[in-house]
């Protein structure tokens, strides 16, 4: 069947040209600290092998089966934000037949970005050239179907401590690091918030229901060991973000719509 005029058709293509063009960063093997970063350099695209995550598909004590969820994600990423706001949409549509367990992982676009931050408009321009305005119109209507405002003032950069935060609020309830994730994407595609400003990550904790959270991120090596073996056990073997396994069955990556979400979810529960 052609499927040349079929809008759904066209939409995935348009987004799958898009990651491309906001995924040409590099991958570190393991992050070492922020001023012993590898320098930048282009992704190839190739066919790789992906890390496997075993997981079950077990029952709750609702007698729902449980759906486990991890993610890889980076807080710089928009159509990281655009799978967040996906997901939830697909997990509100299947409440009735699963529990759900969210876990979010980290991921770094750019590794070598600087901790102060830079203009974030200046820094896509110089990116991505004669394809930034292009780029940006195109998420900007992504973002108002989803009724957000896409805002591309403020600064970007390193999101090592918007890591650490997210693996903190993961050791108080996987539902806390979920929100906080909500928190962060919010603050920084819409509010032009820094996800390197200290303030904001805690105002984003505090929103969450983070405890401790000025204490943890005050000492700057906290969590940073963790942050790696994340990083090593459930992004180094892909190549962008997002991408999601589902219940170590389903792999997925990119925005998906709801609707491929709530397929991935019945055939890893079966």
């Amino acid at each position: 069947m052609d499927q040349s005029n079929d809008p759904k058709s066209t939409f995935i293509v348009k987004n799958i040209l898009i990651s491309i063009m906001f995924l040409n960063y590099p991958l570190p093997r393991r992050l070492v600290s922020l001023h012993k970063v590898a320098a930048p350099s282009f992704i190839q695209f190739k066919e790789r092998g992906y890390l496997s995550i075993m997981a079950e598909s077990v029952s709750s004590n609702t007698g729902k089966k449980i759906i486990r969820i991890d993610v890889s994600s980076d807080t710089v990423c928009p159509w990281c934000f655009v799978g967040k706001r996906n997901l939830d949409k697909a997990i509100a549509a299947s409440k009735d037949r699963f529990d759900f367990e969210i876990k979010w992982h980290p991921f770094f676009l750019n590794p070598s970005a600087p901790k102060e931050g830079v203009n974030k408009l200046d820094f896509y321009r110089e990116k991505f050239g004669s394809r930034a305005e292009g780029i940006l119109t195109r998420m900007t209507e992504i973002f108002r179907g989803l009724g957000l405002e896409y805002n591309m003032s403020g600064l970007t950069g390193n999101t090592l401590d918007s890591h650490r935060l997210i693996y903190f609020a993961g050791q108080q309830g996987l539902d806390k690091q979920h929100k906080l994730a909500e928190e962060l994407f919010l603050g920084y595609f819409t509010q032009a918030k820094y996800v390197g400003d200290m303030e904001f990550l805690l105002e984003c904790a505090q929103k969450a229901g983070v405890e401790g959270a000025a204490k943890f991120l005050e000492d700057p090596n906290n969590g940073v060991k963790e942050v790696n073996e994340e990083l090593e056990k459930h992004s180094a073997h892909i190549t962008g973000v997002p991408f999601y396994v589902i219940n170590g069955k389903q792999k997925l990556s990119g925005g998906q719509p709801p609707e491929v979400f709530q397929r991935a979810f019945a055939a890893s529960a079966e």
